[in-house]
């Protein structure tokens, strides 16, 4: 007997203009609807007390967010440099990758202590605005008109990819823009125009090159397959083909503005960790993809080294599958979509294309990042299959039911080599996947019953995934980002409203290192991948907490903070003890990642509850006249007291400041459970007995109110042992690749001063671990000599500092802390000159004798080039648009 599916004939009385406008409105509505009733539902800002803040979003991007806001609102020169990244650095190239989105003048409505509930606004809009994009393609290019056009937006607004990375801000441009790229790439191949392709093209390099970088690859991977799809004769082809490269070459040169400069910015920073040494193998199983096809596939774990991010609903998949064995559609079209379709999921798996997409760098966390390209190639075959006229045939459905037979057995057999799923949803995944071929084996597409249940079967399923998958991760409170951005902001500008001028200051305590942008305040700390290498490098050498993109200043001395002139130190002095979150930051607000005992040579100017201001009685000015010995310092050591002090030297020219540090002896050290070594410095220390707790204590007496200060190897970290200092946790930064200098004493004559090392592994490293006593009278009798000529700065906007030094002889050497770059401009008495490096790290200048006013001026390298270039695209496009309009 024949069962037949009749669907009742209701249809909504609109005019196909209205019932367009009506279906594009509900694709943007609805993602931006279930994602904000989700977020409503978590409590998040300003829904609540939580936010979105989790991982590099609370870490990093926030504080660019803040940063954005004060630059459009109160100084637009810092778009160009700023000092409160690190000891000073570029901000293009920061611009250019995580805040030249349109969506973030959302922003400048959201004060600083409540900017979380503009970033969901943002995410919001996004999530909406890429359901739209893909809904316009669709109905634009004829693939489907109808209310099924809901659910495939809907897939795309809200795969697997979009929720794993909606937390990188910055990169959901690339989901919104992509969808108008391959309409305006489809118009170009079809002999329709240009322009399309060109603007969102371009648009997209400007928006965030990283991603376009992306894009482009895709692009070439879609022009191939429509123009061989397509191809009738060979000057078809190549005319398609030269309006193909023409039209991308003028969006790059449209996009050159922001290009070249970032380009430049790259040379120094990102560019330098260019991976060379390829290797020819997967990295992964391939089949084991399949696990990201089933609902919820996505924790905590997946986002530092995971497989990537594939969902997009059964219906999808269905679609896919239906795409290769319609017989309807050209068996050249179904092989160059199979060829596209291996050469994308090849390169999910296979380390050179993944590197090759990645431009030659291994991700940071979130690996597979260019993923998002393959879910839209396969939710578009799913649109091109999936139109009203298929009905599968008994054959086909049984091809679907294989597919996905082989696909859920596979993953159910090795279930636990996934620890992101559970067979629960296996088992769902299966249910929707059978119900999904149900679906489309149904008759009547053309039904308006049948498109509304279509649609809501896909954004039921892509809910469930989205509500399962983000139920995983944890936020930070916004009690803990707002009452911290607060207190840290009062106490800034408690020093800087008192306090005129340009100089560094540093807490002791940090919420993220990017903390200087938010607080507003010169530091010493930054997280950012397009940070200088020069940076890094220079603040490892000297004990500082470092890595390929970022800076700690938590480890400073009473030598580095004269010299590079952090005048001001905000310390907790009563610290608050409390459990630590999932963010890292304590119950008190305040975490401490500093000890800094030499804060009693310091002068306390203000206290404010536990949080306290101490100026530095030392601090040099950001330029001072020095000896020429600096301009050739070269580092020969990996210990950073002998750098500090051979640095020191080489400012002074006195040799004798060489010997600022002395290595001294604890007088008495007890092994607990530890097998006894007679040297502690680099000693391979190892427990008696592995499964009891061994410890290692050390005392020693200061002979002198001089600071002391203990250096640590990078193997003395968090993971291998436990610090206290006199009974209490020793408050330090728990990521360090060198050798870092802690202050543990001052002022402390005659006292007995305890350290204890609590192994937490077997065995323990004592790598570079020596105890230095600091000669403080040496060094301040010494430092009169940089104190006696400074640069006495009167104008210092972000990107420009002007001020006047007094140069004692001739061929004297102004030295300045600002990090050498060659996009600064310098005018000695109006007149330019060529600046130096001096340390291998900053700006330094030779003046002859007598008084100078000196101009520094920064400008981005390349900008000026980039602009032209991109100057002379515009009026080419323009006048190419003109001269068309006449000839039509």
């Amino acid at each position: 007997m024949e069962v037949v599916f009749v669907f009742p004939k209701f249809q909504l009385n609109l005019t196909e203009k209205r019932e367009r406008r009506l279906i594009l409105t509900l694709s943007f509505l609805l993602p931006a609807l279930i994602m904000t009733v989700y977020f409503a539902s978590r409590h998040m800002a300003p829904f609540g007390n939580s936010s979105l803040l989790t991982v590099d979003l609370g870490q990093q991007y926030v504080d660019f967010y803040a940063y954005f806001r004060h630059c459009l609102l109160h100084d637009p020169s810092g778009i160009f440099y700023t000092f409160q990244k690190a000891l000073g650095g570029e901000m293009f190239g920061i611009w250019t990758y995580y805040l030249l989105s349109p969506f973030n003048l959302i922003l400048l409505f959201f004060p600083d202590h409540v900017i979380t509930s503009g970033i969901l606004v943002i995410t919001v809009l996004k999530y909406g605005a890429a359901g739209f994009t893909f809904a316009w393609l669709l109905i634009k290019t004829g693939v489907q008109r109808h209310w099924t056009v809901l659910g495939f937006a809907t897939s795309y607004a809200m795969m697997g990819w979009m929720i794993a990375n909606q937390l990188n801000l910055m990169w959901l441009d690339a989901v919104v823009i992509l969808p108008l790229i391959v309409l305006g790439l489809l118009r170009l191949i079809n002999g329709q125009g240009c322009r399309t392709y060109i603007f969102w093209l371009a648009a997209l390099l400007i928006i965030n090159y990283y991603m376009a970088y992306m894009v482009c690859l895709f692009a070439i991977l879609f022009f191939i397959y429509e123009a061989i799809s397509q191809y009738q004769n060979r000057p078809a082809l190549l005319k398609q083909t030269g309006r193909f490269i023409g039209s991308s070459l003028l969006a790059a040169g449209i996009a050159c503005v922001t290009l070249l400069p970032t380009w430049y910015s790259l040379s120094l920073s990102k560019s330098q960790y260019t991976v060379t040494d390829v290797k020819f193998k997967f990295e992964y199983f391939p089949f084991k993809m399949l696990a990201k096809l089933f609902l919820g596939g996505f924790n905590f774990s997946q986002m530092p080294k995971g497989m990537p991010n594939l969902f997009i609903g059964s219906v999808v998949l269905v679609g896919v599958i239906a795409f290769f064995v319609r017989t309807d559609i050209k068996s050249r079209r179904r092989w160059m979509a199979l060829i596209i379709s291996l050469v994308l999921l090849l390169s999910l798996c296979f380390q050179p294309l993944d590197l090759l997409w990645h431009a030659m760098q291994f991700p940071i966390w979130y690996p597979y990042r260019f993923s998002f390209v393959v879910s839209f190639w396969l939710i578009w075959l799913a649109a091109n299959a999936l139109k009203a006229d298929f009905v599968p045939d008994p054959a086909q459905i049984l091809i679907m039911v294989v597919v996905g037979a082989v696909a859920i057995i596979y993953v159910w057999v090795n279930l636990k080599s996934f620890s992101f799923l559970s067979q629960n949803q296996v088992m769902i995944g299966g249910l929707f996947y059978v119900a999904a071929i149900c679906l489309v084996a149904l008759p009547q597409k053309q039904a308006f019953f049948y498109q509304v249940i279509f649609s809501l079967f896909i954004i039921a399923e892509m809910t469930s995934n989205m509500v399962t998958s983000l139920n995983h991760i944890t936020y930070v409170s916004q009690t803990e980002y707002g009452n911290y951005e607060q207190v840290m902001t009062k106490e800034v500008a408690g020093v800087t409203s008192k306090h005129k001028g340009l100089y560094r200051m540093t807490p002791t305590f940090m919420r993220t290192k990017n903390d200087p942008l938010t607080g507003q305040f010169n530091g010493g700390s930054v997280f950012s991948s397009t940070l200088e290498k020069t940076m890094p490098t220079f603040m490892g050498n000297i004990g500082q907490p470092d890595g390929d993109g970022f800076v700690a200043y938590t480890n400073g001395t009473e030598l580095t903070d004269s010299l590079l002139d952090f005048r001001y130190l905000i310390n907790q002095d009563s610290v608050l003890t409390g459990s630590t979150s999932a963010t890292g930051l304590t119950q008190s607000g305040l975490p401490t990642v500093s000890t800094r005992a030499d804060l009693a040579d310091y002068q306390k100017i203000k206290e404010d509850g536990t949080v306290a201001t101490y100026k530095n009685p030392n601090a040099l000015s950001m330029g001072f006249i020095s000896s020429s010995k600096v301009l050739s310092l070269k580092n020969t050591t990996a210990d950073p007291t002998r750098y500090q002090a051979n640095l020191f030297a080489s400012l002074t020219g006195n040799q004798k400041d060489q010997h600022l540090f002395t290595a001294e002896n604890f007088n008495n050290v007890l092994f607990s459970n530890v097998k006894q070594q007679t040297k502690l410095t680099g000693a391979f220390l190892q427990k008696a007995n592995l499964l009891k707790p061994g410890s290692v204590t050390l005392t020693f007496k200061p002979t002198s109110n001089d600071s002391y200060y203990l250096t640590m190897g990078a193997d003395m970290d968090e993971d291998n042992v436990t610090v206290l200092l006199n009974g209490k946790t020793l408050s330090q930064y728990p990521t360090y690749r060198h050798t870092i200098v802690v202050n543990i004493a001052n002022h402390d004559k005659g006292k007995t001063v305890k350290i204890q090392l609590n192994f937490k592994k077997s065995t323990l490293w004592l790598q570079n671990f020596t105890l230095y006593k600091f000669n403080n009278s040496e060094f301040k009798s010494s430092l009169k000599t940089l104190q006696a000529h400074p640069l006495n700065v009167t104008h210092h906007p972000q990107r420009s500092i002007t001020g006047t030094v007094t140069a004692p002889h001739n061929n004297a050497t102004l030295m300045t802390t600002i990090p050498y770059s060659k996009g600064w401009h310098v005018t000695v008495d109006g007149h330019p000159v060529t600046a130096k490096k001096a340390a291998d790290t900053f700006l330094a200048l030779n003046l002859s004798k007598g008084t100078h006013t000196i101009h520094i001026s920064y400008w981005p390298p390349l900008f000026n080039l980039g602009l032209a270039i991109s100057l002379i695209c515009l009026a080419g496009c323009g006048s190419l648009y003109l001269w068309r309009r006449r000839q039509h």
